[in-house]
């Protein structure tokens, strides 16, 4: 990793991050309420995937928008 950017090429990277992270949160969490009924174990992992994924949205997000989340509630 020896390329430098500039601040609005790394602001876009991580905007392409925090896409990413929201779709896969969606997609986990989908997974996880199909899986409930027939697959509990399934069904958790989706679960905690699903989680990871809402974490790194938080960390994106107090890095584009600092405090943004904590004045929401």
């Amino acid at each position: 990793m020896t390329d430098v950017v500039d601040s609005d090429e790394l602001l876009r990277r991580i905007q392409r991050a925090r896409a990413c992270a929201e779709e896969e949160t969606r997609i986990w969490r989908t997974r996880g309420e199909e899986l409930e009924q027939t697959d509990p174990g399934g069904a958790r992992d989706a679960v905690v995937r699903g989680l990871a994924y809402e974490a790194v949205l938080r960390v994106l997000d107090e890095i584009v928008k600092p405090g943004a989340r904590t004045e929401q509630g």
